[in-house]
């Protein structure tokens, strides 16, 4: 069966994304002992906090249209299995290392990376009076993720 994700369905998985932003960058924070590095990688969870309370308000300011199913669902499975889909995909879909602040940064970096190119093809599977538009908004949020992570791995070595 084919499934075409309208924007409320996208923004939802990218809440969800944000939250597990959110959960690695304090690990990660709890995983050093150096005050600067703690306070940056706390920053940038506050960063995925912030986000997901935009995505929640992009969702909130979206049409009827937008958030019309493009499915007969009335389980709500697909609810399910978009949050499944959001939990496993980016940050915890692999094992990502503390174990020092350039491990960090680069698992961040590499996780930014893999956020963009799934919202690429989710953009691919929304169709354009569903909100298509909208999800430039949070690839452009991602990207600024990246050069910040960038810059300060460059600091790094």
């Amino acid at each position: 069966m084919s499934y075409d994700f309208n924007a409320d369905d996208v923004l939802a998985m990218a809440e969800q994304m944000e939250i597990n932003g959110g959960k690695f960058y304090r690990l990660a924070a709890d995983s050093t002992s150096d005050t600067a590095n703690k306070e940056f990688l706390s920053e940038l969870a506050a960063m995925e906090d912030e986000h997901e309370k935009i995505f929640k308000a992009m969702r909130a300011e979206l049409s009827e249209k937008e958030k019309e199913s493009t499915v007969f669902d009335p389980n709500g499975e697909a609810g399910m299995y978009l949050r499944a889909l959001a939990d496993t995909r980016v940050f915890f879909e692999k094992e990502i290392d503390v174990t020092s602040m350039k491990a960090i940064l680069t698992s961040a970096i590499t996780a930014e990376k893999d956020s963009i190119v799934f919202y690429l093809g989710m953009k691919e599977a929304v169709a354009e009076g569903l909100g298509k538009g909208r999800i430039d908004h949070i690839i452009k949020e991602e990207m600024g993720h990246i050069k910040l992570l960038s810059g300060k791995l460059t600091a790094c070595k």
